[in-house]
This record gives structure tokens, C-alpha cells and sequence, in this order.
């Protein structure tokens, strides 16, 4: 009983001793873990915010999480809209945070479950607490994965088009962004009809996102 009690309390510590470690250090996800793991490739080279496209920033926030600025790791309105679309017989989609994601990618698993869900929740509001939404969003952008075994937006950069993540353009970034909901499905370099359509809308909500980025002291277009 005592031993079961022990891990019990270790793995409740684990997720906030390692953000302690992860405001200095790069972290690793668990997708990158198991992948280790079963001897597969893991393609990433961890860059900081400021080596990273002010384009790519800006499609993914407007893709992912327009309101980043605006919450506290949980967009508390758009989950109450998915409860209420649950509620009427709905597909839920949607209202999981850029903070959420890196919740889950870093101490979670994949594939949809309520309890992984709820257990998305209160890491988002202990990350939110523990680092500032700058290092957050850098973490999300070194460790969400687009392509097998590519993670990050440096090794994506350099993938599907040959460049460092800090030259990527509108149109490449756009295409990146709208990759994340199914990225081992969409090809940025070559998007399918769909995929481009979505690049299109991302470019014009991108294009109006930097009034909603003062969360990002030092970020091109914010306060």
C-alpha cells in the first residue's frame, strides 16, 4: 500500500518538477519519447522563439488559438460551447488551447478520451502559472509535430522546404499551420486542394492577429 501511495504522489509531482526544468531546459514530448523508444527517427533541433518566423507565430496562433493572450491556459467560453454542442448530441471539436496541447504533448498521450480530457485541464492552468506565455508558446512550437518523426518548427522548416524556420514565408507558414490538426495526412509542401483552401484563410486571419498578441512582449506588431 505504502509503495502504491509513493508513485501515486511521484507522478503527482512529476509534471510540475518538470516545468520547473523546462523554463531553462528543451523539452521532450511523449510522442517523441515513445518513439525513442521503439527505435523509430526523431528529426528536431530546438531553436528559441526569436529564430522562428513572426509568420509561422502568427498562423499558428490564428489557427490554433486566437485567444492565447486572452486566457489563463483554458479558454473557458469556447469549452463551455463544446460542452453545450456535447449536450445537444454534437461532434465536439475544437476548444483545446495551444497551452492545453502542450499539456498533452508533454506529459499526456494521444487519441481522443475524456479522461485524457480532463486531465488536459489542470496541467494547462499549472503551466500557465509556472512559465510565461512566450515560453509556452515557444515549447509548442519545438515540440508539435509535423510529419512522421518531424518535430518542431526548425525540422519542419528544414523538411518540406528547405530552409531555416526563421526565413519562412506567409504562404509556408500558412501551409505549416493548417498541417497541424493532421499532420502526418497533410503535405505543406504540396497541399491538397482542402489544405490550401485553409492556407488562404489562415494567411487573412494572420495578417490581423498582432493586436491580439501583447502577451508576447518584443514580438513584432505587439505592445
Amino acid at each position: 500500500m505504502r509503495l502504491v501511495l509513493r508513485l501515486f504522489l511521484l507522478l503527482l509531482a512529476l509534471p510540475p518538477v518538470l516545468t520547473l526544468l523546462y523554463t531553462v531546459a528543451p523539452p521532450v514530448s511523449t510522442l517523441m519519447l515513445a518513439r525513442v523508444v521503439q527505435g523509430l527517427w526523431v528529426d528536431r533541433t530546438y531553436v528559441p522563439l526569436e529564430e522562428i518566423s513572426p509568420h509561422l507565430v502568427r498562423s499558428v496562433i490564428a489557427s490554433e488559438d486566437a485567444r492565447f493572450c486572452l486566457h489563463g491556459g483554458i479558454d473557458w467560453e469556447a469549452l463551455d460551447r463544446q460542452i453545450d454542442a456535447l449536450g445537444e448530441g454534437e461532434d465536439v471539436r475544437g476548444a483545446s488551447t495551444i497551452t492545453m496541447q502542450v499539456a498533452k504533448n508533454l506529459f499526456l498521450w494521444n487519441g481522443r478520451s475524456y479522461v485524457r480530457k480532463g486531465l488536459e485541464l489542470p496541467l494547462a492552468l499549472m503551466l500557465d502559472a509556472m512559465l510565461s506565455k512566450r515560453r509556452i508558446l515557444e515549447i509548442y512550437l519545438n515540440i508539435a509535430e509535423w510529419g512522421e518523426g518531424v518535430f518542431g518548427a526548425e525540422a519542419a522548416a528544414q523538411a518540406w522546404f528547405g530552409r531555416p524556420a526563421a526565413d519562412l514565408t506567409r504562404e509556408q507558414a500558412a501551409r505549416l499551420a493548417t498541417a497541424l490538426p493532421n499532420p502526418i495526412a497533410r503535405n505543406p509542401a504540396r497541399p491538397k486542394p482542402g489544405h490550401a483552401r485553409l492556407a488562404r484563410i489562415n494567411r487573412g486571419r494572420a495578417a490581423a492577429i498582432d493586436p491580439h498578441l501583447e502577451c508576447l512582449p518584443g514580438f513584432p506588431g505587439s505592445n
